[in-house]
């Protein structure tokens, strides 16, 4: 399976509406072992994410009011490609689109006041 990653609104009645997502591909946030291999994984941890790690035990839900804390942890983690793929055993390209995708995603979502979901 795969982990992917979409923007959403809330809702008047209280309810998330997705937002269109971009060609396929651009949802991707890794396979679901990424969940502990990468984004769980130790390497992350020791960088100080907060929001990343929690897909090692859940889907991961990014409220509107979040999402800038969210792009910073990206940035954080873009200065440290090589040593996550080193970790993980995926490939740098792969680590760098699957972050690029997350990063997207809540810039979108920035852009609507929304939120993210990676599940």
């Amino acid at each position: 399976m795969s982990l992917l990653v979409h923007t959403y609104v809330w809702g008047r009645s209280g309810e998330r509406h997705f937002l269109d997502d971009p060609d396929h591909g651009r949802t991707l946030a890794g396979f679901e072992q990424s969940r502990t291999k990468l984004w769980g994984g130790k390497p992350v941890r020791d960088l100080g994410a907060r929001f990343l790690p929690q897909l090692a035990g859940s889907d991961l839900y990014v409220e509107p009011e979040d999402v800038p804390a969210l792009l910073a942890e990206c940035a954080l983690l873009r200065g440290h490609i090589a040593a996550l793929a080193a970790h993980s055993g995926y490939a740098e390209d792969y680590v760098a689109e699957r972050l690029a995708n997350i990063t997207a995603a809540a810039v979108r979502a920035q852009d609507v006041d929304g939120g993210v979901v990676v599940w």
